[in-house]
């Protein structure tokens, strides 16, 4: 297979990864297209639920049930095959038995379970690999992944919906809504591809939003994360959906309004921080390296200006997803109560990554400078 192929087969593999969004966690978004030596398309797939197959076993089997042979076939795939026993059996020893005899990977798996391993056993086996193709798109589709597995902490994307002069709502409280309906649904497909949605008490108390996705087709609603320090959220609001794992942060202990919540099928995790003003507050690292540990990848916040601003304080935003309304409100609420600064040197810096007409609004996709570097 030559450099035309991999131009070729290894944007179709991409794009099935790209299907895996939403139904893959925590496993990465992983996609596979198996070629014969004559370039002809022997079978594809993506990586399925949490505990099914991988994409390389979906590809295989798919090339099985087309009654295709896959001896000598070349093999794209955009993650590192795995080379160790988790909910599947590992997909290296599959493609081996397979009789792939080259396979071409878009980057290594950071899992330190696998990390280099798969494409050793593969090399061993007789199995030709190269490494490269595609690299920067697979890795920015699973850059949750990555994140949970280097830095064990999720990557988290705060979002904001304001109007041109950076107000989220008026002084009053009111924001619905500021920005069009295609920005809405918009930001719904953003939620969709998150682990978790994060939000905080006051959010809920304020508003009693579901926070879940419900403008776009989703196959797994992520999780609902809501920092709770007093364990306020009221056992009837609107958010305790059937069947969603809800996981509440709090900085005391109440065992009557722990039971209430419990009830309702939240997860109460006490993770108290440091007193503030002679308030304790819940530790938001801690929390996030807590649910690194539960797997999960990517972190979509959709909360208030104080929750915000503590996030963004503490350095804890790697992503901000702006939707910006061609309006000027005047007094209102802003983004993030960060406080004043005493220098530009200690402002959050960001990159432009993409800068994106929604409708009537406007969709900036900024990311802070170094933050992907791991």
């Amino acid at each position: 297979m030559s450099a035309e192929s991999d131009a070729l087969w290894m944007p179709r593999a991409l794009d099935l990864a790209a299907q895996a969004i939403g139904i893959s966690e925590p496993n990465p978004r992983v996609g596979c297209v198996i070629v014969g030596a004559n370039g002809q398309l022997l079978g594809s797939g993506s990586t399925q639920h949490k505990g099914g197959p991988h994409a390389e076993i979906v590809a295989l089997r798919d090339a099985q049930a087309r009654g295709h042979a896959t001896q000598g076939a070349t093999a794209f795939v955009t993650l590192e095959p795995c080379s160790h026993h988790g909910r599947t059996g590992p997909c290296c020893d599959a493609l081996v038995a397979a009789g792939i005899g080259k396979l071409v990977a878009s980057i290594g798996d950071p899992n330190p379970l696998v990390s280099g391993r798969g494409f050793e056993r593969l090399h061993a086996a007789g199995v030709e690999v190269k490494v490269g193709p595609g690299a920067q798109q697979a890795r920015a589709l699973n850059i949750g992944f990555f994140s949970r597995m280097v830095r064990q902490t999720p990557w988290v994307r705060m979002k904001v919906a304001a109007s041109l002069d950076g107000r989220t709502a008026l002084d009053n409280g009111a924001s619905q809504w500021i920005t069009a309906e295609a920005a809405r649904t918009d930001g719904h497909a953003w939620r969709a591809r998150a682990s978790a949605v994060l939000t905080g008490i006051g959010t809920v108390l304020e508003d009693n939003p579901q926070l879940d996705v419900r403008l776009v087709e989703c196959k797994r609603q992520p999780w609902l994360v809501i920092v709770d320090s007093r364990l306020e959220t009221p056992p009837d609001a609107r958010l305790f959906l059937p069947g969603r794992q809800v996981l509440i942060y709090a900085a005391v202990r109440d065992a009557a309004k722990e039971a209430a919540l419990a009830a309702r099928g939240a997860t109460i995790i006490h993770m108290p921080g440091p007193a503030i003003a002679g308030r304790t507050k819940v530790d938001l690292a801690a929390m996030l390296a807590d649910l690194a540990a539960r797997e999960c990848n990517e972190v979509h916040v959709e909360a208030g200006s104080k929750l915000n601003g503590s996030l963004l304080r503490e350095g804890l935003v790697d992503e901000m997803l702006v939707y910006l309304a061609p309006k000027l409100i005047g007094q209102g609420r802003g983004m993030a109560d960060v406080g004043p600064l005493t220098s530009l040197a200690d402002s959050m810096a960001l990159e432009f990554l993409s800068v994106e007409p929604v409708g009537a609004d406007l969709r900036i996709l900024a990311r802070g400078i170094g933050r992907d570097q791991f």
